[in-house]
């Protein structure tokens, strides 16, 4: 058989009385010193073994063709691979068996059947030839036997197993039963149960390379004793389904000729035939086995119970649930990556690295075939997109969407569901989606995850904990339904609009991924692309009935919205949009109208927002800060002001605990540092200093407006005024180290919208820098601080007005400071 030649050899019926492997006698005959060699698939052949064959490749016909016109002798051996279509001198195990042919029937359809007797156990030596087929020198392998009572011991052990297992396997045909019986050699009986007890190639194999008859008998024992066990285990398997089988059977005739009694009796009515229609149903679906038991146990006490009763009802609606949940019935996944590009980016404007991590969670379920895997939770700002993102990935999956807000859900009992005991019992609202749904995977959208509320009727928080966790989730248990359900296959996205609320048991088992608010640029690109045809369609305009300009969008982000995202945007197109549709219905000859930027004003009314922008008077006493709010980064302006008194220090501007202790240590650090800024001790023992933080209906909190006091009071206490268009964030500590702030591109985006020009950022934070957009960073000059006395020399400028040393320092002259310290003039 050449190399480029495929063979195939498989098992194959012949006529009636040759298809049992019996054992005869060997061939005598001398054995020519090269054989050819033929690879077997699926079969291993003993000596004294009859065997059928079919043989259908080209090659090795033409070797059989060989064989008969010759001495008819051939090795055969098997392949290490059974699916190698080119077996060479590697491919084949080196012991085999030399073989005679004894018949050859050649068949319509090409192939031709064989008959080959095993003659003696050989080895391969050489492989002498490859073409036109294998051919190989070879040594007979003796085969010593040593008479004994081991030997003896051990023939008997193997007939009996083998007359065990004749018993449990009904393929064993008769004839091979009385071969084994009569049988007296030792190392034939041993090929005899090799090639007729059912186990695995690689043992026969080892049997017909162990040529020593004890060692033989010994390693076939150990293999039939294991092949007996697994055939007992396999009856009595087979006698407990064989008998539940008989007693369904018997219940079922025992139910027909109930039935039939019934039919007679005239008492069939339609609840026997719905509920007839019902059991039809649960045996038709394919229920775990445990949900099968409970339903079909249902079902038999609502057969004895009478319509009227009140249970029947609640027995009748929990078994409708459970039949109509998708125990087993998914939708088939669409991983496509390019399509789910094409997707996100049709839907969904900017969001990069969001877009990024939702196709790497894709990617990876492609590569695994499940979910399994972290809760996703999008975090950010209302409007900028977190729902849509994850309507967006179920079409990309091709799965079904469902969602539920769990805004103001404070009950766990609509997580759980209620206990079949209440009245006016149902499943919690996961069953409730799934059921909705049709599906056991579609994309579950848990929306307002951070306004979840808790009371006396418990935390649904903490039973989201079990829905939300992977490693438990695929056998959730609602107290209606009182059955594991799996969740696992669920893909969970959950959203907030931020992180404080949400209980940390529950963020552990969550990925935070968080959505930035938008910038000015990309809320026009987002108008431009979405929300302008959209609301021309929903007003049944068309595009050339009503233009609006990047102009006139970029007043509208401006001067009429202040978020985040881009809902107010959305409404404010959509009332330019209805006032454009009166205007063409009432003049019909107008077919067009095309907006400017000026005309706002007379069809939405004046500006609603004047944003907050940097101030062009130098004063004392007052710094920008950046903060970070729900809907965005906004700027404001820390106000200091001193006063005669006793040393208080008076805080206003409706400010938390934390920016309280904020402001105390900025007046510590500024006290600290009295010489350095040329300060007299004395002046705080004899002045009140006020700070406020305008806009007082306003709450605010957090450490990140320390840096901002503290210039505050620095340019107070010294007299020199902080640029306009200077602004700057950062907690400080009482040594006047600058710490790390969250909210950077948010922060950095208000200062850029309200004309600031330069920053100062905690040195910490500039990781955080390149997260802001490449035209907004173009715009600014960032200064990343480490210290205070930093953030000092940059934001304090000299004042015109005052006497400096000569290295430009305040002069430490009492006079001076005395002059300095006088802010009531």
């Amino acid at each position: 058989m050449s190399s480029s030649e495929t063979e195939f050899i498989r098992i194959a019926g012949l006529p009636e009385g040759e298809e049992s492997l019996e054992a005869t006698p060997p061939s005598t005959g001398q054995l020519p010193e090269v054989l050819p060699v033929l690879g077997l698939s699926d079969i291993v052949i003993f000596p004294g073994m009859t065997v059928p064959l079919v043989v259908e490749s080209g090659p090795s016909i033409r070797l059989i063709d060989d064989v008969v016109a010759g001495d008819r002798f051939v090795a055969l051996a098997l392949q290490k691979d059974p699916e190698a279509t080119d077996a060479g001198p590697e491919d084949l195990h080196q012991v085999g068996c030399a073989c005679r042919v004894l018949r050859m029937l050649k068949f319509p359809d090409g192939t031709v059947r064989i008959l080959v007797e095993g003659v003696r156990r050989i080895r391969f030596t050489e492989f002498v030839s490859r073409e036109p087929y294998l051919k190989a020198r070879f040594e007979i392998l003796p085969e010593p036997v040593k008479k004994g009572l081991e030997v003896t011991a051990l023939v008997r052990s193997v007939r009996d197993k083998f007359q065990e297992i004749s018993k449990l396997s009904p393929a064993l045909t008769e004839q091979a039963r009385i071969a084994v019986l009569n049988e007296e050699d030792p190392g034939r009986l041993a090929d005899l149960v090799a090639a007729n007890v059912n186990i695995p190639l690689a043992d026969r194999q080892r049997i017909l390379e162990t040529p020593e008859v004890l060692p033989r008998l010994k390693l076939l024992l150990q293999l039939i004793t294991r092949e007996a066990e697994v055939l007992a285990l396999g009856s009595k398997i087979q006698n407990e389904v064989t008998s539940a089988m008989d007693k369904s059977q018997r219940e079922y005739f025992l139910r027909e000729q109930l039935r039939a009694i019934q039919r007679e009796l005239g008492e069939t009515d339609s609840s026997a035939a719905d509920l007839a229609a019902l059991r039809e149903q649960i045996e038709q679906l394919a229920l775990p086995e445990e949900a099968r038991k409970v339903a079909l146990k249902e079902l038999d006490r609502l057969q004895i119970i009478p319509p009227s009763a009140a249970e029947y009802t609640v027995i009748r609606n929990y078994l409708d649930t459970i039949v109509h949940l998708p125990w087993n019935v998914s939708t088939e996944d669409k991983l496509d990556l390019k399509a789910a590009r094409e997707l996100l980016d049709q839907e969904h404007y900017g969001l990069n690295s969001v877009k990024e991590r939702l196709l790497e969670f894709l990617a990876v379920m492609k590569l695994r075939g499940a979910v399994q895997g972290p809760i996703l939770c999008l975090v950010g700002p209302p409007g900028v997109g977190k729902t849509s993102l994850g309507r967006s990935v179920a079409h990309a999956l091709g799965r079904k969407f469902v969602r539920f807000s769990l805004g103001g859900v404070r009950d766990e009992a609509e997580i759980r569901g209620h206990r079949r005991t209440y009245v006016g019992a149902m499943p919690g609202r996961i069953l409730q989606s799934l059921r909705r749904a049709g599906s056991n995977n579609p994309v579950m959208l848990l929306d307002e995850l951070d306004k979840l509320g808790a009371d006396f009727r418990g935390d649904p928080a903490a039973a989201l904990l079990e829905v939300l966790d992977p490693e438990q989730n695929h056998a959730f248990v609602d107290h209606y339904l009182d059955l594991p359900f799996d969740l696992s296959r669920v893909l969970f996205i959950a959203t907030a609009n931020w992180l404080d609320p949400v209980h940390p048991a529950l963020q552990d088992r969550m990925e935070i991924i968080e959505l930035p608010s938008y910038t000015p640029e990309e809320k026009l690109e987002i108008a431009r692309r979405h929300l302008v045809p959209r609301q021309l369609e929903r007003h049944g305009l068309k595009p050339s009935q009503l233009r609006l300009s990047p102009a006139v969008l970029r007043r509208l982000i401006r001067d009429y919205t202040r978020e985040a995202g881009v809902r107010q945007l959305e409404r404010e197109i959509a009332a330019l949009a209805r006032k454009t549709a009166r205007r063409l219905v009432e003049k019909p000859g107008r077919r067009r109208l095309a907006l400017k930027a000026a005309e706002l004003p007379a069809l939405l009314g004046p500006p609603r927002f004047t944003p907050e922008t940097a101030s062009t008077r130098r004063e004392t006493g007052i710094a920008t800060g950046l903060a970070w709010t729900p809907v965005g980064g906004e700027i404001l302006f820390v106000e200091a002001t001193a006063m005669p008194g006793r040393g208080q220090l008076i805080l206003t501007g409706s400010l938390g605990e934390v920016m309280k202790e904020s402001a105390q240590t900025a007046l510590s650090y500024v006290r600290s540092r009295s010489d350095r800024l040329g300060l007299d001790p004395r002046l705080f023992e004899k002045h009140d200093i006020h700070i406020h933080v305008p806009a007082g209906a306003t709450p605010k909190d957090g450490p990140s407006a320390g840096l901002t006091m503290t210039v505050a009071l620095a340019s107070l206490l010294t007299g020199r005024a902080v640029p306009p268009d200077l602004a700057m964030t950062g907690e400080i500590s009482l040594r006047g180290r600058i710490l790390p702030v969250g909210g950077i591109k948010e922060k950095v985006l208000a200062a850029a919208r309200s004309g600031i020009r330069q920053l100062l950022l905690p040195a910490r934070n500039e990781k955080d820098w390149e997260e802001v957009p490449k035209e907004v960073r173009q715009r600014l000059k960032v200064h990343f601080i480490q210290h205070a006395e930093e953030a000092l020399a940059l934001a304090l400028t000299p004042s015109p007005a005052r006497p400096r040393s000569g290295n430009g320092a305040p002069k430490p002259a009492r006079r001076a400071r005395r002059r300095r310290t006088a802010p009531a003039r």
